[in-house]
């Protein structure tokens, strides 16, 4: 392989050599790879309608113990991926099919949507309780500096929700919501809009929970609604994630103690992808002080797509050339 086209596609050669380098990798991200792999093949010459369906296909053939795996994974973008590429649109969109694929492992009946302008990317209704609610999934890198109300969209989401359904959910990965305070909790009660992670659809997975005749997840998905009521609970900017976990650990019967000692345990989780996602860059790095002078101007031609920009701009003006006014 050309050594410039090695740099410009980090994911996978690189990816491919640590993991042969871990023969006793955690099986989380041995599937979650595998899932890369995929969207990584799939992301090429075909129209994005093709890639979704594609996708729908390989997370619908994955049992209920292979999705309780990559939901662990699911909302951190890899290094790998280059931002804004159609691999990155893919990842996003898939982290919508997984999300829905979980909402239906719930007792939930869910689909992904097709990708619309404004409008949320997952429905789900209850087969037993006569309610509906919209869902966003939201992934980020941990590269990613401080995330702001514009990054998760929460408005929107509320916006979204319309007079069609009930509740709207933004499933977001946990630790990476602001800690102390940000509009996007204000916002998530002007808007009543669930604020849900990642990390709690996996405990309830896990916890092996499903609705019922007899038992409903409705409390959950209405939490900011009931929230915004309660007179006691603060309207402005502070962070209420601890009082999200009390209604989810409330549905798992489980004391707060009890839970917040499982969703610690997601920060194990994240470390070990931490850890493998330095070595990809670093890997990275490495392959990039190997290149020649020439090489590396040929990458970085690439990488800025300057000679792209230039023929647009090129034909546009040519374009006009011929070109009658009124």
């Amino acid at each position: 392989m050309d050594r410039v086209d090695e740099v410009g596609s980090l994911t996978h050669g690189f990816i491919d050599s640590i993991l042969s380098e871990k023969l006793c990798m955690d099986r989380n991200m041995a599937q979650f790879h595998s899932l890369v792999e995929k969207i990584t093949s799939v992301s090429v010459k075909e129209s994005f309608e093709t890639q979704t369906r594609k996708m729908c296909e390989y997370v619908d053939s994955l049992n209920d113990a292979d999705i309780k795996v990559l939901v662990k994974e699911m909302g951190t973008i890899p290094e790998s991926i280059k931002a804004s590429s159609s691999e990155e649109k893919l990842f996003s969109k898939t982290s919508d099919i997984v999300l829905s694929r979980c909402f239906n492992m719930l007792g939930l009946k869910s689909t992904p949507l097709s990708e619309r302008a404004n409008s949320a990317d997952v429905m789900a209704e209850s087969v037993y309780h006569q309610y509906n609610l919209v869902s966003d999934a939201k992934c980020f890198r941990m590269s990613r500096t401080a995330k702001n109300q514009k990054d998760f969209k929460v408005a929107a989401l509320g916006n979204w929700r319309g007079d069609e359904f009930e509740y709207a959910v933004l499933v977001s990965p946990y630790f990476q919501y602001p800690k102390k305070e940000s509009q996007i909790y204000k916002a998530a009660l002007d808007n009543e809009v669930c604020l849900l992670a990642w990390e709690h659809i996996s405990i309830l997975l896990d916890c092996n929970v499903k609705e019922s005749k007899n038992f409903s997840l409705e409390t959950i998905w209405k939490s900011s609604q009931m929230m915004k009521r309660n007179t006691t609970v603060d309207r402005s900017s502070k962070c209420f994630l601890p009082k999200m976990n009390e209604f989810v650990a409330k549905k798992l019967n489980k004391n707060i103690q009890s839970f917040n000692k499982l969703l610690n345990k997601y920060k194990t989780v994240i470390k070990q992808r931490g850890e493998f996602e330095i070595e990809c860059c670093q890997k990275g790095l490495e392959a990039i002080d190997l290149l020649t002078r020439e090489q590396a101007i040929k990458q970085l031609k690439k990488e800025t797509k300057l000679e792209e920009r230039i023929k647009v701009i090129k034909g546009y003006i040519l374009s006009l050339d011929g070109e009658e006014n009124g």
